[in-house]
């Protein structure tokens, strides 16, 4: 087998042994290193270097080695002509026939992007195709963990990433977190992506906000909603069916729901959404906003607005308790709920002045009793002293 390994040749002789071994596999490349330098050399081994992926003989071991040494001349290049060249590399590298093959692409990317510079804006480039191949090989938490830690991973950058150029990362990012089954996190990707449109521009994000505003919807961990309202695609949507179930979701009750589904049955459904499922979540919600500044709550109160029977109280409660959304005890003999805590569906200027309210009293006090330990300590220093 003729796979060449480079050890003590300078990057001329590199290219031209490169040249002759994918002539050997038939790719349309000569034999002879160019004329024109290094760079020609690279952008014909690069458009011929695929054919390793298929070659016979090769092992990964093989296709690995050739593919760090093309990073390794890539790493004398600079310029304009340097980009041109790693993103013509990463296109060839995403063509990774199989899992096997798309493991030793992935690894020559990651290779090829630690050494690149922080300030680097290739980087990017270089992480959206290893996104892609981790997609395609089921890695994704190989190169993906959270939102804070990919927009870290740009920051130094300069020039500073487009709006364009983030918008298609988390277009990728949440296509393939969606393909891996972590919707939830695909839903904040998603997030992430309209909170990056402005009102001039917003509208061309309005399928993606109706695809946003549908999966969180049908999402069964998410009952938290008013951030949505925000997004300037969603406020786009205003006055559509789409914007009103979700201001339904927002801040409605289970009855309004029903109303709104019995006259756009097909509408929601047509979403994908099953009724059964909203059903449940909108029964959770209104207990919520029911338990909001309550102490207590009766069972049949519990069966009046949430429009169950007295036999499933028990099991709904701990159905809304196992949510964490609402902490309470249930007491069976006295036919009561005991809240003490729950979250607030919206968060709005009542919720700031009362969040504000409890602050305030807190701080007050704190000042309280630094005050009395204070005299506290001084009656015993007193003290201490007179026994002196």
């Amino acid at each position: 087998m003729n796979v060449p390994v480079f050890i003590d040749i300078t990057y001329e002789e590199q290219a031209e042994e490169l040249r002759a071994y994918f002539k050997s596999l038939g790719g349309d490349i000569s034999a002879e290193r160019s004329e024109q330098g290094l760079e020609d050399d690279l952008d014909k081994i690069i458009a011929v270097c695929d054919l390793s992926f298929t070659a016979t003989e090769a092992t990964e071991a093989d296709v690995e080695g050739i593919m760090n040494g093309i990073v390794s001349m890539l790493a004398v290049i600079s310029g304009d002509k340097s980009e041109s060249l790693i993103l013509a590399f990463c296109d060839k590298l995403s063509t990774a026939p199989n899992t096997e093959m798309g493991l030793v692409a992935m690894k020559v990317l990651w290779t090829l992007y630690q050494s690149l510079g922080a300030d680097s804006i290739i980087r990017y480039h270089v992480y959206y195709h290893l996104v892609g191949l981790a997609g395609k090989t089921g890695q994704l938490s190989t190169v993906y963990s959270d939102m804070v830690t990919t927009r870290a991973l740009f920051k130094e950058c300069q020039p500073p990433l487009s709006t364009e150029q983030l918008q298609r990362l988390y277009r990728l990012l949440h296509e393939v977190l969606l393909a891996g089954g972590r919707s939830e996190e695909a839903g904040l990707v998603m997030v992430e992506l309209l909170s990056t449109f402005t009102m001039e521009n917003a509208s061309q994000a309005r399928e993606e906000a109706q695809r946003c505003i549908a999966a969180s919807l049908a999402d069964p961990n998410t009952f938290l909603f008013d951030h949505l309202l925000s997004l300037k695609p969603v406020k786009c949507l205003q006055g559509e069916l789409i914007h009103d179930l979700l201001n339904i979701f927002v801040s409605e009750k289970l009855e309004v729901y029903n109303k709104f589904y019995e006259k756009n049955k097909s509408f929601v459904d047509g979403l994908g959404l099953k009724h059964e499922d909203n059903l449940r979540k909108m029964k959770l919600l209104s207990f919520m906003q029911l338990a909001e500044n309550r102490s207590e709550i009766t069972f049949e109160e519990i069966q009046s607005s949430i429009q169950i029977s007295e036999e499933e109280v028990e099991q709904f409660l701990i159905d809304v308790i196992k949510t964490k959304l609402v902490r309470a005890k249930l007491a069976q003999d006295s036919g009561l709920v005991y809240v003490s805590s729950t979250m607030h569906r919206t968060f709005g200027p009542g919720e700031w002045q009362q969040l504000h309210q409890l602050l305030s009293q807190w701080k007050n006090n704190i000042h309280i009793v630094k005050d009395q330990m204070q005299h506290v300590a001084s009656t015993q220093i007193d003290y201490m002293h007179k026994k002196i």
